[in-house]
Order: structure tokens, then sequence, then C-alpha cells
């Protein structure tokens, strides 16, 4: 089986939140894009929470992220995995989160992109940073058809919890 590698970080020095996911799917990898799945709920969710709507073009989408003070992140640097299915990955590698934190000094929120990325970053980082605060948010994956698109967005607005940068 193939290892994949995910990407590097969607970041802002002066970042307040960051989204973790677990591993971009087969149609992100092959975008070299986060969230390229034309069902995923990632894209539209940030265009109502924060303008950075599907129909703008990527690098567009992820300037507002940025400005907005949100990063966006894998937990993993590597896995296997067959196909998108978080139930696959095996045989993982966590990215460096204590360079990133470093480095990015005014977290003060993870947000977990679903179970599966919560569930990850427990056992692959076993770090709970002082002073963050950790949320699960439901999955924005179209395999995670249980929950209605206006009920996944009504969860992450009630969720997130950040402050402008500035």
């Amino acid at each position: 089986m193939k290892q994949i590698t995910g990407f590097p970080p969607i970041e802002n020095p002066d970042a307040r939140l960051l989204i973790l996911g677990s591993m971009p799917g087969v149609e992100s990898l092959r975008k070299n894009q986060y969230y390229a799945h034309p069902r995923n709920a990632f894209w539209p969710i940030m265009g109502e929470l924060f303008g950075a709507a599907p129909a703008l073009p990527y690098q567009a989408r992820t300037e507002i992220l940025k400005s907005s003070g949100i990063a966006v992140w894998d937990v993993l640097a590597s896995c296997h995995r067959p196909g998108s299915l978080d139930a696959d990955i095996s045989a993982t590698r966590a990215n460096d989160f204590a360079s990133f934190f470093q480095f990015h000094p005014h977290i003060e929120q993870l947000c977990f992109n679903g179970a599966t990325a919560e569930k990850l970053f427990l056992r692959q980082v076993m770090l709970k940073p002082c002073g963050m605060r950790l949320v699960r948010l439901p999955s924005s994956s179209p395999a995670h058809a249980a929950m209605s698109y206006p009920d996944k967005v009504a969860q992450w607005r009630d969720r997130i919890q950040i402050k402008r940068p500035g």
C-alpha cells in the first residue's frame, strides 16, 4: 500500500484557531487543495461563517481564512490509506505540533473536523496545549451523512470561538 503525505498548513503567525482534519482524501490530494471533494461541506461552511465561499478561487479562500485568524492543517503528516475513508487509515505519522505551536503562539482553540481527527490527535500527539480549548466539530466529510448540512453549519457556528487578530 502506498504511503500518502499531507499538505503544509494554511497558516498565519497571528492565527487564533486551528482546524484539524485527519488526512486529505483522494480528490484533495489530486487537486493539491484542502477539502477539494465537491460534496465536502468544509468550504460551504467556511463561506457561511467567514466569507470563504467555494465559488471563490482556492487561493482567495485560504487568504480569507488566514486574515480571519484561522489556520488549517491535518493531524497526520503521512499514512497508508487505500481510499478516502478515515476508517482505512493505518501506519500513521503525526505532524510536528510542538514546532507549529512554537511559531503560532496565539492559537487558543483547536477544532477537530470530526471524531477521527480528535482521536488521532489525542493518541498520536498526546498533547493538551496549555490554555487551548479543544473542540470536536461534526465532520464536513460527505461520509458523515447522519447530520444535515444546516445542522453542521449551526454546530460549527456555535462551537467555534475566535477573537479576531489585531
